[in-house]
């Protein structure tokens, strides 16, 4: 997880440097953090890597963090560079395809969003997949 809680100012904050994050190498989404209100998972992608045609039960922010993507939306593609920030709504259907080593942080609200998770199964907001945590560095560097 993040920076323990208000051990550098006193606050309810938790802290992560994006870019400093070590880059796993695979397609492996990281949760960052997880509330009911939105889930925060991290993704790196490799040149040629893609999240084919998928479809959200959330509102989706996706910013590119580093490298180029191309999103395939509709019919239509654009390429999109580190900085660039995306917004869906539930149910759209999108596809993005890493141009070169990217990074790509996505913003799911509400968490879970109705329909995500099948009847019966633990669909708690909190509960992060143990392989999908990210730490942050320490604070100044």
């Amino acid at each position: 997880m993040g920076e323990p809680r208000g051990e550098w100012y006193g606050g309810d904050v938790d802290r992560w440097h994006l870019p400093s994050i070590a880059a796993s190498g695979k397609r492996e989404p990281r949760v960052l953090l997880s509330r009911p209100e939105y889930r925060a998972v991290l993704i790196d992608l490799n040149a040629g890597d893609e999240l084919g045609d998928h479809r959200l039960h959330e509102s989706a922010l996706v910013d590119v963090v580093a490298g180029t993507v191309s999103l395939e939306m509709d019919g239509q593609e654009v390429e999109c560079a580190a900085g660039t920030l995306l917004s869906f709504a539930p149910g759209e259907t999108r596809s993005l395809r890493a141009l070169e080593p990217s990074r790509i942080l996505m913003l799911l609200s509400p968490w879970p969003g109705e329909g995500h998770f099948p009847a019966g199964e633990d669909a708690d907001p909190g509960r992060m997949p143990a392989q999908a945590k990210a730490k942050s560095p320490p604070l100044g560097t």
